[in-house]
């Protein structure tokens, strides 16, 4: 079995998640890319990535889980996702930033442009073109209660019905994957 792991912003495959599914589920393979920072570059990137692997189960969180939502026929798992990237100014501002984790391509700094910007926003207003009935059926939001970052639960119920909200903030952690994330994980792969 395999689980495909997309990061939220600033991130990389490297995080703490992609470390704690590998410990929590030592039966999958928990493969994570670098997500590229322009969406102009990384929604291509992903596409092709998630094709060539062919995962049985694709898992995102927030800018993360936006991209996973747009892999269409595969099951996936959408955690507090980021669906306006955009609009979120506390978070995709202009100038430099640096990674929170190490990148496979040793990368410290990214820079946000206003052309990035609105290349979130172009692919933002197509994201939800291209869903299936398999789509419907097979991608699953999960919604911190307690998220203060994004708040997208009813964007998703407009085209998805599995959506549950659990007790937890936008950034995951070992008390959330174990209660809300791998529970979920288990039903969806029947393992």
């Amino acid at each position: 079995m395999k689980i495909v792991y997309f990061h939220g912003f600033a991130s990389s495959g490297a995080s703490g998640t992609v470390e704690l599914l590998r410990k929590l589920l030592p039966e999958v393979d928990v493969v994570a890319p670098d997500i590229p920072v322009d969406p102009a570059e990384a929604l291509p990137f992903l596409q092709q990535f998630v094709k060539e692997e062919q995962p049985d189960l694709i898992i995102g969180t927030s800018m993360g889980a936006m991209y996973a939502q747009q892999m269409f026929g595969f099951k996936k798992i959408c955690v507090n996702p980021a669906f306006n990237m955009s609009r979120m100014s506390n978070a995709l501002k202009t100038g430099e930033h640096k990674f929170l984790n190490g990148r496979k391509d040793h990368q410290k700094t990214f820079k946000i442009t206003k052309d990035i910007i609105q290349h979130f926003n172009m692919m933002e207003r197509q994201q939800f073109k291209g869903i299936t009935d398999f789509d419907k059926e097979n991608t699953y939001g999960l919604f911190g209660i307690h998220d203060k970052s994004v708040n997208t639960y009813d964007l998703f119920r407009k085209y998805y019905k599995n959506a549950t909200r659990f007790d937890g903030e936008h950034q995951l952690n070992e008390k959330v994957l174990k209660s809300a994330v791998l529970p979920l994980v288990r039903q969806i792969l029947d393992i």
